[in-house]
């Protein structure tokens, strides 16, 4: 049961600079309500991937601080935990197991992490694959499957965890062209039902027509966010409108 206007991330001047000088992120503020779906968009190299593994705790921030339902991101250990626990991520990559099933790829996690018995495991793993599809792959390999197939499984494999929050990084850059649609639906579906998504992604008509907020970074500010609809219609920054000019149909 999602309760309005709750926010679930809060980002508040957050900066990263990585070895060399790389400033990654610059003083970034975001708050993400329960239920939203936000798409982050902006050129390679904007800080985009970087903001989603800070949120997760992947890496450290150097200023700002990040709290994940109602918890801090600090140095305790058990905080840590929990932010893990409660945000699935999807990366570009699909990090499965090679020597496990389908089935066990995704119980393992449940096993061990959330305690749960291989019965009531396999039963979750099961319900998530028919899910995304994919009941027939139960007990396939990652190398019996296609890009597509592959990244639908890491994305049942982060249901599981039954999190409170799904990051997106840009989950269909790797994929063919014809295997894109299929991973998008299932981000639609899991948007229609109501969970909340932090999604990086260059797949611009799924932004305008599934995101309920578009956030505009480039060299690791933010540039612009408001509703996608007026985002797609009417950006309000020189900067926005001209990557949509590259990337999109806009005039």
């Amino acid at each position: 049961m999602h309760t309005p206007d709750r926010p679930i991330i809060e980002l508040s001047s957050i900066s990263k600079t990585f070895p060399g000088g790389v400033r990654a992120l610059d003083s970034v503020s975001l708050t993400v309500k329960e239920g939203e779906v936000v798409a982050v968009i902006g050129p390679s190299g904007s800080g985009k991937s970087t903001m989603l593994r800070c949120i997760n705790g992947l890496e450290e921030i150097d200023s700002g601080t990040i709290v994940v339902d109602g918890i801090p991101l600090d140095e305790k250990p058990a905080n840590r935990l929990t932010i893990r626990t409660e945000v699935g991520m999807v990366f570009q990559s699909f990090n499965l197991f090679p020597h496990l099933s389908v089935r066990e790829n995704i119980d393992i996690a449940q096993i061990r992490v959330r305690k749960r018995s291989a019965a009531q495991a396999e039963e979750r793993s099961r319900e998530l694959l028919a899910k995304v599809g994919l009941t027939d792959k139960i007990d396939a390999y990652p190398s019996q499957l296609s890009g597509g197939q592959k990244q639908r499984v890491a994305i049942a494999r982060a249901l599981a965890m039954d999190p409170k929050v799904m990051l997106f990084d840009e989950a269909t850059s790797a994929l063919d062209p014809e295997m894109i649609g299929e991973v998008l639906q299932v981000m639609r579906d899991l948007a229609a039902e109501g969970m909340t998504m932090l999604a990086v992604t260059h797949e611009m008509g799924f932004a305008r027509e599934v995101a309920s907020r578009v956030l505009f970074l480039d060299e690791g500010a933010v540039i612009e966010q408001q509703e996608a609809k007026a985002f797609f219609q009417r950006p309000s920054q020189e900067r926005s409108r001209e990557f949509l000019r590259k990337v999109f149909d806009f005039k």
